[in-house]
């Protein structure tokens, strides 16, 4: 995306045009974010492609095909990410995906509401329920309207809790 300033003195009021091929969810939560002063985030809509193998078609005694499907999921359903054996995972409340993103690339392009907690999880701020601390280990994170549970080190739980009680 180009960005470019123009001063002109001579204005009464900041006016800001928006040009784009296509009225894409990133361009109307930009003009949203604009038009609310700036105090919305911009990109937390954004969608995610993931996904899901699923079981296909069983022919005479053969192995179960896997068939793999592609989702859209908005970022904030996403609950939080983590890798296991390799594999990095996306959490909702009810589903597992993958991505093939790396956990690493992941934390450059999502939003600031979501955060490392740990070298294999990355989790979705405004979705944490509780906390239970343990002072031996990883402390449980649980998530809003989930079963589901991520944990975070030592390491990170610090900052962690500073990052929450700001807001």
């Amino acid at each position: 995306m180009k960005v470019r300033i123009e001063l002109d003195p001579e204005l009464n009021e900041e006016s800001v045009v928006i040009h784009c091929r296509e009225l894409s969810p990133e361009v109307l939560a930009l003009q949203r974010s604009l038009q609310q002063g700036g105090t919305q985030p911009i990109y937390e809509e954004r969608t995610i492609l993931l996904k899901q193998e699923i079981p296909g078609k069983q022919s005479r005694g053969e192995p179960v095909e896997w068939l793999e499907k592609e989702f859209y999921i908005p970022l904030t359903e996403i609950l939080f990410y983590e890798t296991e054996n390799k594999i990095v995972q996306a959490h909702t409340g009810t589903e597992i995906y993958q991505t093939e993103q790396k956990l690493y690339e992941l934390e450059e392009w999502l939003p600031g509401s979501f955060m490392r907690i740990s070298k294999s999880t990355i989790v979705n701020l405004r979705e944490i329920y509780a906390i239970t601390k343990n002072l031996a280990g990883a402390s449980r994170i649980e998530f809003l309207g989930s079963h589901k549970s991520a944990y975070a080190s030592r390491s990170y739980y610090k900052a962690l809790t500073e990052r929450l009680k700001r807001g």
